[in-house]
């Protein structure tokens, strides 16, 4: 039997870690998922495993080496981004992988801003919302004022993907689209390091950049295979759809964080829209893609948690509940809090809302899911401004929440709102990265199935 060629994809979430094959038709034809414990850094808090992750990421490959009915042409890497290892001249991490929603001290977060500028001023010219250890220049900061001498034995600081697949090329490399994820690094205005880079010597502890297209051989033993550089798993999910679609839409990437993209938009951030955690992100071409980002994927897992807890029910129940229009109008008819641009995004207001006061755990599901799409109306709302988008595609874990649709649909009447059925956008994302590396056949067109959701059944925003 004549061998498939294929190539493995391993996309590593904060929760999930997976290995896939694809076809040359990007077709699934292997998959494989872990889960690791976390572990803990020198302050206690959780942070990712990375000896787990890099042992799994050797052993998987040497069991798919092992299969005869595959021929692996290349190895590429997805993964959640504002993470950076930080590995000496052996390539050997000096740090645990530190958690990017590790609180961040508040005078290093004083004396950086005042330093060089303001939070605005930086906010603006990086293109990145201040958040944090979510800025993960910030962490490469706070690494050389905490820990010089720590500092003074990084060789490169990797963001998670270069990280892996430097595990598997032996070579290190930055890449743009983990750059352009809310770094604080690039200056946008410039298409270059910021200054504050240069001037902190952190532009030195920073791999030489290359391309989302680039591939390079393999030092892991197996076949003659190619290794891509890797790529930020928000970044990676959008190039299905640039791939698919030339006319102008915005994708919704569902998951712990919704993260609205509209990589036809190329309007400067306004402090308004980075205030509310609006942001550029560099798609795999090299292009900015506007984007805001709410948590409620987290908020949703929080929430029916409370629900399912106060309902004795699994949490697995709720996957199936139907959207109910007479639900939603009922609800409406009771909200007493009138609806105003000011609802928060930090945290959705069911969250304070008394579970006895509905009838059944119906009522109270189709309320969360309400006031999330009360909060996903005005983050997406500030990446939509641009009247030419038409069309909404929503992948990831809402995009199979009926509730979440037609919701959706409802708080957006005057544009196409589909659910896109694609297996592992992310994952195929980076697949079709170094589309040419590995296969002989051309790109696909038909990558996405779509389903249309419309504003039907006497729903009223």
């Amino acid at each position: 039997m004549t061998p498939t060629p294929v190539i493995a994809v391993f996309d590593v979430g904060k929760t999930n870690k997976k290995l896939f094959l694809f076809n040359e038709d990007y077709k699934i034809v292997y998959e494989k998922s872990a889960r690791f414990n976390e572990t803990a850094d020198e302050d206690g808090d959780p942070c990712e495993n990375i000896d787990s992750l890099r042992l799994s990421v050797f052993d998987s490959l040497r069991e798919i080496f092992k299969r005869k009915e595959f021929d692996v042409k290349a190895v590429n890497f997805s993964s959640y981004g504002a993470s950076f290892v930080y590995v000496d001249e052996d390539g050997a991490p000096l740090t645990p992988l530190y958690n990017y929603l590790k609180t961040y001290p508040d005078e290093l977060h004083k004396q950086f801003y005042e330093t060089y500028g303001g939070e605005s001023t930086v906010a603006r010219q990086t293109s990145s919302p201040v958040l944090g250890s979510l800025n993960s220049g910030l962490q490469l900061y706070r690494l050389k004022h905490e820990q010089p001498e720590i500092f003074s034995r990084v060789k490169y600081a990797l963001h998670l993907p270069q990280y892996l697949s430097y595990l598997i090329s032996g070579q290190m490399f930055s890449d743009v689209t983990s750059i352009g994820c809310h770094t604080s690094l690039w200056d946008f205005e410039r298409n270059s390091y910021h200054d504050w880079v240069v001037k902190e010597g952190l532009d030195e502890k920073l791999a030489p950049v290359r391309n989302a297209d680039a591939v390079m051989p393999a030092a892991f033993p197996g076949n003659s295979y190619s290794v891509g550089i890797g790529l930020h798993d928000s970044s990676s999910a959008l190039i299905p759809y640039l791939v698919s679609f030339t006319e102008p839409f915005v994708l919704l990437s569902t998951g712990t964080w919704t993260i609205t993209l509209n990589p036809f938009d190329h309007s400067p951030l306004t402090d308004e829209e980075l205030k509310n955690d609006c942001l550029n992100y560099i798609q795999y071409k090299g292009q900015p893609v506007k984007a805001s980002r709410l948590f409620a994927g987290y908020e949703y897992e929080q929430q029916v948690k409370r629900i399912a807890a106060h309902y004795n029910q699994n949490t697995a129940h709720y996957r199936t509940i139907r959207f109910d229009a007479d639900i939603v109008a009922k609800l409406l008819a009771q909200e007493t809090v009138k609806k105003t641009g000011a609802t928060s995004l930090q945290a959705s207001v069911f969250g304070q809302r008394d579970l006895s006061t509905f009838a059944n755990e119906e009522e109270a599901y189709h309320r969360l899911m309400m006031d999330i799409v009360d909060q996903q109306k005005i983050s997406t709302g500030y990446v939509l401004k641009d009247n030419s988008v038409k069309r909404i595609f929503v992948d990831g874990g809402f995009s199979k929440n009926a509730v979440y649709m037609h919701l959706l649909a409802a708080a957006f009447p005057h544009t196409e709102v589909s659910a896109a059925s694609m297996a592992q956008a992310t994952a195929v994302g980076a697949a079709l990265a170094i589309h040419k590396a590995w296969n002989s056949k051309p790109l696909p067109h038909d990558l996405l199935e779509l389903k249309f959701y419309s504003v039907t059944q006497g729903i009223t925003t």
